[in-house]
């Protein structure tokens, strides 16, 4: 029996510390993350929408299916790294959603980083209590 042969689209995303790497495969619109449901994976309504926005923008919902995996990072950080890699794998299978996804802005890496600790420091700028005496 042969294998039937189907089309990935992959695409790797990254927000924070988190890494996500995203996998689209023509299907119903089902997303799953780290072997587990979109429902089951994230808690929060929100951050199930951030996921799916690259997807609602193009259009394309019900159209690919989603496998991603991801580590790292916080539940709100996975989230916009798996955003991150869905838009890349969209504009690897059709690069006619470029615009779209660039628009939203989609396709541009989040730069934002936790600030490293500065030594005689508490964090990263908070200072031990000053007092005169």
């Amino acid at each position: 029996m042969a294998k039937k042969e189907t089309i990935n689209f992959y695409g790797t995303g990254r927000r924070k510390n988190a890494i996500a790497r995203v996998r689209l495969v023509e299907g119903t619109g089902k997303i799953t993350i780290n072997g587990k449901d979109i429902d089951e994976f994230f808690g929060l309504e929100t951050l199930k929408v951030i996921v799916r926005q690259p997807l609602t923008v193009t259009n394309t919902t019900v159209k690919y299916d989603v496998v991603a995996t991801v580590k790292g990072g916080g539940f709100t950080g996975q989230a916009g790294a798996i955003r991150h890699g869905i838009a890349r794998a969209l504009n690897e299978a059709n690069a006619e959603f470029r615009p779209v996804l660039k628009q939203n802005g989609f396709l541009t890496r989040d730069p934002r980083m936790k600030e490293r600790k500065k030594y005689g420091l508490k964090k990263a700028r908070k200072a031990p209590q000053f007092s005169k005496r």
